[in-house]
């Protein structure tokens, strides 16, 4: 249940209750895909650096190590050891992202599996299935997520399939959630909303999912090319058509300053791979915006990488020792890297909760956005 604590223009301050524990939003989920962060990050050291929800992929997971594997083991809390919430993907976007190994049907998608190549069938049914044997608290509606750039014609004939195989994956959800043997029988469905950048084909999708009463609405198919302009319109023309009083997810975004105006427009659920992929390569984020530990300049640096930063890298190590642990292929490099960025975003998504709060996110998106221009 969604519970609307304030809002500060179309910025929303809220609480999702779950089976596995209370959500504070605006909030950033960490992406976990095959129920791990890249990076060697324990489930215990993301506790440490502020992560409320762990998201993990369905098509990785279900290719490896098997749905029914992770089933027999408890589910994905047991498994990956995560007493908070999880929010599984439909496994949509990998299998549209792999355009020449699928087949897209009205039953669902034909494709060829990344690691070894066998043929696999995922349809709307099979995708909650698969949800449900991973008992995650939150499962994603299997959907199309289209190609950008799209033809109008292609954009809602997609559209429409997806709306149908929504209502497949209630059905099934419901009989999932009712059924003997059933890990989480809790589990909750978000729907996805689609239609690329055409405006008034994304309305009309919210409103006919908005009419089906879900416990939470997506937004998928942004930031997979359009410019940012291009989304933040889109977020302004169809979450007023969302509804308020439940949470507003926006898949696979972003960077700080995408969340900042995202939320802005009144979206409260992020997930991007950015803070631990750029991480694991020496990119860090910083109230200066973002900097290349491995730059020359931070060979002698004994500065930690911020100094208003409570992370345990900041806490304990210099720039220039972390440089060196990446110059020499440590792990522990990548490790501390992560563990920043993830406390960066999580402690954004903080002040950003308490500036809603306090009724003054615009001054607040002002002060932040200019100091990621000032560099560091």
């Amino acid at each position: 249940m969604y519970q609307l604590l304030n809002t500060d223009g179309r910025a929303k301050r809220g609480v999702f209750h779950t089976v596995h524990g209370t959500i504070q939003t605006p909030v950033f989920m960490n992406v976990g895909t095959a129920a791990a962060i890249k990076g060697a990050v324990s489930t215990q050291d993301l506790k440490e650096v502020k992560c409320q929800v762990a998201l993990c992929n369905t098509y990785h997971l279900h290719l490896r190590p098997g749905d029914k594997v992770v089933q027999q083991l408890g589910g994905l809390q047991n498994f990956m050891v995560w007493d908070r919430p999880i929010l599984t993907d439909s496994g949509g976007f990998q299998v549209f992202s792999l355009t020449a190994l699928r087949t897209i049907k009205e039953e669902g998608v034909y494709f060829s599996s990344h690691i070894d190549g066998r043929k696999i069938f995922m349809g709307p049914e099979e995708s909650m299935q698969i949800q449900s044997n991973l008992a995650s608290t939150i499962a994603m509606a299997f959907d199309e997520c289209p190609p950008y750039p799209a033809t109008r014609e292609y954009m809602q004939n997609s559209v429409d399939r997806t709306t149908r195989w929504l209502e497949r994956c209630i059905k099934e959800m419901k009989k999932l959630n009712e059924a003997e043997g059933t890990l989480n029988k809790d589990q909750m469905l978000f729907g996805i909303n689609q239609g690329g950048t055409f405006a008034d084909i994304r309305i009309e999708h919210a409103k006919v999912i908005s009419a089906l009463d879900l416990p939470g609405y997506s937004l998928g198919g942004l930031a997979v090319g359009e410019s940012h302009e291009e989304m933040y319109h889109i977020l302004e023309e169809v979450v007023p058509y969302l509804p308020q009083n439940k949470p507003t997810y926006l898949m696979g975004v972003g960077t700080p300053e995408n969340i900042l105006e995202a939320v802005d427009r009144g979206v409260d659920f992020f997930d991007c791979v950015l803070p631990a992929r750029n991480g694991r390569h020496g990119t860090v984020y910083t109230n200066q915006g973002k900097m290349n530990i491995l730059n020359a300049r931070f060979e002698l640096d004994d500065q930690p990488i911020a100094n208003d930063c409570g992370c345990p890298a900041c806490q304990h190590y210099s720039r220039a020792y972390i440089r060196h642990l990446l110059k020499a292929k440590e792990m522990l490099g990548m490790r501390l890297c992560v563990e920043h960025n993830l406390y960066f975003f999580n402690t954004l998504m903080e002040e950003i909760r308490q500036a809603i709060e306090e009724n003054r996110y615009q001054a607040f998106k002002k002060e932040k956005l200019e100091g990621f221009q000032q560099g560091v």
